[in-house]
């Protein structure tokens, strides 16, 4: 993703300095387990288009 103003690019340069430990990774990984993806990314129309 891009920023487009200098107040979003500051936000995300701040985020190199969270730092997660071992319990909120793994948390996040039992979090992440439990969703069902259903679907695919894109429609067909835009997957003939990807990779151009």
């Amino acid at each position: 993703m891009t920023a487009t103003k200098l107040k979003r690019l500051e936000e995300n340069i701040g985020s190199v300095e969270v730092e997660l430990t071992r319990e909120d990774l793994l948390e996040i990984d039992d979090a992440a387990a439990k969703i069902s993806v259903h679907g695919d990314r894109y429609p067909e129309h835009l997957k003939r288009m990807a990779g151009r």
